[in-house]
């Protein structure tokens, strides 16, 4: 739901990196050339950015029990 504060596999913080990346690609840009010059050059750290899905908006409609 979150991206992570640091890569699960190599432990590199990268959470301060997602806001840009989201609106990047979003504005158009190739998510391989903006994890490229972002310094994302791991392929677990671009792992992380590639397969994330942004659900909090879904998620927060529902109550708690």
């Amino acid at each position: 739901m979150i991206i992570p504060i640091r890569c699960f596999s190599c432990g590199k913080p990268i959470a301060h990196l997602w806001e840009e990346f989201k609106a990047r690609v979003e504005a158009g840009e190739e998510p391989g050339k903006v994890l490229d010059e972002l310094g994302l050059e791991r392929y677990c750290c671009r792992a992380m950015f590639l397969g994330h899905e942004d659900l909090l908006e879904i998620v927060a409609k529902f109550k708690k029990f």
